[in-house]
């Protein structure tokens, strides 16, 4: 059976939140863990399967290469109907790309003549307006993304950001267009391809704004942009499964565990609330770098103590900015980093030893982390915790992971969390 719809996704976090938005929109998804072999099969009766790069940042002809063979995997295994590339829709890229250089090479193998790019996520505040992206309701390059170590982002425009990374000519596709509905968004993005415009970047302001894109974008080869469009085209396309088949259910012998890897300002008050009902083990980094066993076997045996808690204990690396700045100046910014992710590896190993098979997870590396050490290939998407938070199942063993981006969720997201554990 053909699947409707294969996501190449270029970070981990990313994959699960567009998987986590048609998902919520009745589709039964897939999230393969990096670029399928040859040998892999893809998984029966599912409507869409996200394969998750870690390609954002790399030189752009890698990137480039990985999604290539990630298109043909999903064009001849899981012979996709429709191909999408998802990036953050923060628009996260530089001159050097990758968005464009990625979708220029996505547009030639699938025979496209032009891509719409949809970056916006309403339900998380991310909008554009005259392909200006605003974030919280603030300007893109005003938003603190202007700061961003690796991909700072000092313009909002859109057509500007992109033009450098592509060969072809960038375009938008204004609100009041889409605002007319699916007919008038087909015409004019006709009228776009007539003057030789082959990216298009949509204007979103509403959640309601998505839906004539979405129809009007239904039988296109190639999509781009971030998790609303996807959503929207699950709601329009009928799954192909049953309700039954799209249900998760948790282990009967439940052992939960928290850990949180990101220093994000929401993490930081994400720790905060939670540690006022829950045990939680601050990690030291100076013993993290140590790369002491004995420090992992006592964290590990603090935590199998509080496993029958009413709440999960947590294990906890999060700082506030002042603490973060004084570490990386001790330490340095990528050794302390570095340690604390690998003491990570080694504890999410003693807690699968353990019996632990219940991580919640906050941070998009320390995610990565977890599910490199579980030795997951497949999840199995299921409910959202939060907009872009679903909880996950390993196809292969049954472990069920919820992997937060830093950002993500309210102040009481592990509280929360485990509401559906219960």
């Amino acid at each position: 059976m053909s699947i409707q719809l294969g996501v190449i996704a270029d970070d981990f976090t990313g994959a699960t939140d567009i998987a986590s938005f048609m998902s919520d929109s009745g589709w039964k998804v897939v999230q393969i863990i990096g670029e399928p072999s040859i040998d892999t099969v893809c998984p029966a009766d599912v409507d869409a399967v996200v394969i998750s790069l870690k390609s954002r940042s790399i030189p752009a002809e890698i990137a480039v290469k990985q999604s290539l063979a990630c298109l043909r995997w999903l064009k001849e295994t899981a012979q996709a109907r429709q191909i999408y590339f998802k990036y953050c829709s923060t628009f996260d890229s530089t001159p050097e790309g990758n968005i464009g250089q990625v979708s220029d090479a996505l547009m030639a193998a699938c025979g496209a003549q032009q891509v719409v790019h949809c970056p916006a996520l309403p339900q998380n505040l991310r909008t554009v307006i005259h392909a200006h992206l605003f974030v919280n309701g603030r300007l893109l390059n005003q938003s603190g993304m202007e700061n961003h170590p690796i991909n700072p982002m000092r313009d909002a425009n859109l057509c500007h950001v992109l033009a450098p990374q592509v060969t072809g000519h960038v375009g938008s596709l204004n609100l009041a267009v889409i605002q007319q509905g699916t007919a008038a968004v087909t015409q004019q993005l006709t009228v776009l391809a007539g003057q030789g415009i082959n990216h298009v970047i949509a204007d979103t302001l509403t959640v309601n704004d998505l839906a004539p894109l979405a129809h009007a974008l239904a039988e296109q080869p190639l999509l781009a942009g971030g998790s609303g469009l996807a959503g929207s085209l699950a709601k329009y396309l009928p799954s192909q499964t049953t309700a039954a088949a799209r249900a998760l259910s948790f282990p009967v012998q439940k052992k939960t565990v928290v850990l949180s890897g990101s220093c994000s300002v929401m993490t930081n008050r994400q720790v905060t609330n939670y540690r006022q009902f829950a045990a939680h083990f601050a990690l030291d980094v100076e013993r993290c770098i140590s790369a002491d066993s004995a420090y992992i076997h006592q964290i590990a045996d603090w935590v199998e103590q509080h496993l029958a808690d009413l709440f999960a204990p947590l294990v906890s690396a999060t700082q506030p900015p002042a603490e973060i700045s004084a570490i990386q100046q001790q330490y340095g910014e990528q050794r302390a980093s570095l340690a604390v992710e690998e003491t990570f590896a080694q504890l999410t190993r003693q807690l699968l030893a353990r019996g632990v098979n219940i991580f919640i997870v906050a941070g998009g590396e320390t995610s990565g982390t977890v599910v490199n050490q579980l030795g997951v290939n497949i999840l199995e998407i299921g409910k959202s915790i939060a907009p872009g938070v679903p909880w996950v199942r390993d196809a292969q063993h049954g472990l069920m992971m919820a992997l937060k981006s830093g950002n993500f969720g309210n102040e009481d997201f592990f509280r929360l969390a485990q509401e559906y554990v219960a």
